[in-house]
Parts: structure tokens; C-alpha cells; sequence
């Protein structure tokens, strides 16, 4: 795989995986006893670490890349492993 797709993917990877770990550990005004800013929306956040979301998304997406690497190179999934869990075209699903 030459170094730009790697890149490319990784970079999928990471939006991703910033999309599922902004909600973690965020506490809303609310939870923690505090005031409310006029105007402000009652699930909005209390206090919000950009830095820190950035660094775990890093790191999360690193690990998920890492996998995706090892799988692609070592082929413990492939293409045909999926097709074979899909039902080929004009044919039913077979019964549960």
C-alpha cells in the first residue's frame, strides 16, 4: 500500500473516531451544579478540552489503524471472507 493511501486512511480513521469520542466525559452545567449562561443550551458543555479530544482521538485512531495495518498485511480478513457473508445478487437471504 504506498504511503498517501495509508495517509488518506488514517485520516478517515481519525475524523471517525473524533465523531465518536467528543461525547465522552463531557458534563453539562446542569451535572455539576453550576449556573447556566443566559441563552445557553441546557445539554451544552460546562467545559470542553479541545486539546485533550484531539490527543485521544490520536491515539484511538492509532490503534484502529494499527489493526486495519496488521489485517491488511497479514490477511486475516479478506475481500472473499466478506463476500461470503453477503448473498450474491438475485438470490434470497438463506433462513436464520
Amino acid at each position: 500500500m504506498p504511503w498517501y493511501s495509508a495517509l488518506a486512511i488514517y485520516l478517515l480513521f481519525w475524523v471517525f473516531t473524533l465523531f465518536l469520542v467528543l461525547p465522552y466525559g463531557v458534563r453539562t452545567s446542569r451535572e455539576l451544579g453550576e449556573a447556566e449562561v443566559p441563552g445557553q443550551a441546557p445539554s451544552a458543555p460546562h467545559h470542553f478540552s479541545l486539546p485533550r479530544k484531539l490527543m485521544w482521538t490520536s491515539l484511538v485512531s492509532a490503534l484502529l489503524f494499527g489493526l486495519f495495518w496488521l489485517n491488511w498485511e497479514q490477511g486475516w480478513i479478506t475481500r472473499a471472507d466478506l463476500e461470503a457473508l453477503l448473498p450474491k445478487p438475485g438470490r434470497s437471504l438463506p433462513p436464520a
